[in-house]
């Protein structure tokens, strides 16, 4: 039976664990958080601390040869090299944009491959991750929603996403970065893989990422929205909302049948905030079906029931399903929406969304099944 947080029409099996992937009898060290690297260095025989410092050359510097932990004796490195894999997901191929954007593809272990963009600025890195390969959610205005599901991502996958980013762009240490889960998949579906990720993202040992910087966007699970809420730390939560009906909303995000405005927006209004935390609404203005002034309006009064702030996102065309015919605004209308919301004393911004001529702006995501490589 489909579970009742799917919308119907889904495809099946959104719900399946995130796969054991290790199908040799290495381990691989990669993603292991630090109760599994103390299991690890347990069974090499090692003491328990060493797994901290295999933690922290991890993910703290972010070394990817055993020969680079100098910390550890010659006997246990010898021990690693002869029996421990140091594999990080593959960057396959990359894009880069005329606004420095660049999107990669990762290789997993068993060949599934997804997308994640790395956005540089001139004081920090925003890293947005997939969570899944592909997406159960069937929005009608995402290029990956045409790609059904294929499986979730494990906790390793997602933070190694993080990793290879960093390593191939060279992030310097000490430059601040903020992670987006606004990619490929659902992560409200995937949630204990993401909150593992995100474990290993901001334990201090390692990167230290704020939890102020990491945000987790859903199209709309109100059991997913629930279940965050009982986390600390937790990321911050985002809602891509992109109607103010449910007749206009059920249309082009099919989970509106599921949980329509009014549970969402009871949902919001009960998920636990901290001091000055604000909930980001994110609403993709679609030419004659979200963007009216009557939309505006309504956005406003929905904002207004929960502390938030509001992201207005013209719409990214893409290849996939030839865009169904969406298309943004114009910018004369762009403006009167942003201002509207503006006046009713709503924070309200723009999104130019970066990668746009790369396909790899919001909803632009995916990647087709190759008749060569059906793993793709």
């Amino acid at each position: 039976m489909q579970p009742k947080d799917v919308p119907a029409g889904a495809p099946q099996r959104w719900d399946d664990p995130a796969p054991e992937l290790e199908t040799a009898a290495r381990p691989n060290a990669a993603g292991m958080s630090r109760d599994q690297l103390r299991e690890l260095v347990s069974a090499l025989g090692e003491k328990p601390f060493r797994a901290d410092q295999i933690f922290e050359g991890l993910y703290h510097h972010r070394w990817t040869q055993w020969s680079a932990f100098t910390q550890l004796s010659k006997d246990l490195r010898a021990k690693l090299v002869s029996s421990v894999d140091l594999q990080w997901p593959e960057i396959v191929e990359s894009a880069v944009s005329s606004d420095g954007s660049a999107k990669h593809a990762f290789r997993m272990r068993d060949g599934r491959i997804v997308e994640g963009v790395h956005m540089p600025y001139e004081d920090r890195a925003t890293l947005c991750l997939s969570s899944q390969v592909g997406c159960a959610m069937g929005c009608t205005f995402c290029a990956t929603g045409k790609m059904g599901i294929l499986r979730n991502l494990t906790a390793a996958e997602i933070a190694g996403q993080v990793i290879a980013m960093l390593n191939h762009h060279g992030h310097p240490p000490g430059t601040p970065v903020n992670l987006v889960f606004m990619g490929m998949g659902e992560p409200m579906h995937n949630l204990a893989h993401v909150m593992g990720a995100f474990d290993l993202l901001h334990d201090p040992l390692g990167l230290a990422i704020p939890p102020w910087r990491v945000t987790v966007s859903t199209s709309g699970l109100v059991t997913g929205i629930q279940r965050l809420g009982t986390f600390k730390p937790r990321p911050r939560l985002a809602l891509s909302l992109n109607g103010t009906t449910d007749e206009h909303r059920s249309r082009i995000m099919p989970v509106n049948r599921v949980w329509n405005l009014d549970a969402l927006a009871q949902a919001l209004q009960a998920f636990p905030l901290e001091h000055d935390e604000l909930i980001t609404l994110e609403y993709v203005l679609l030419k004659g079906l979200t963007d009216s002034l009557e939309d505006g309006r309504r956005l406003a009064a929905f904002a207004k029931r929960f502390p938030s702030k509001i992201n207005l996102i013209p719409f990214n065309p893409h290849e996939a399903g030839t865009s169904d015919g969406f298309e943004p605004p114009e910018e004369l209308r762009i403006g009167q929406l942003s201002r509207l919301l503006s006046n009713q004393g709503l924070i309200v911004s723009v999104r130019r969304s970066r990668g746009q001529d790369i396909a790899g702006a919001c909803g632009q995501l995916a990647r087709k099944r190759s008749a060569e490589n059906p793993a793709k």
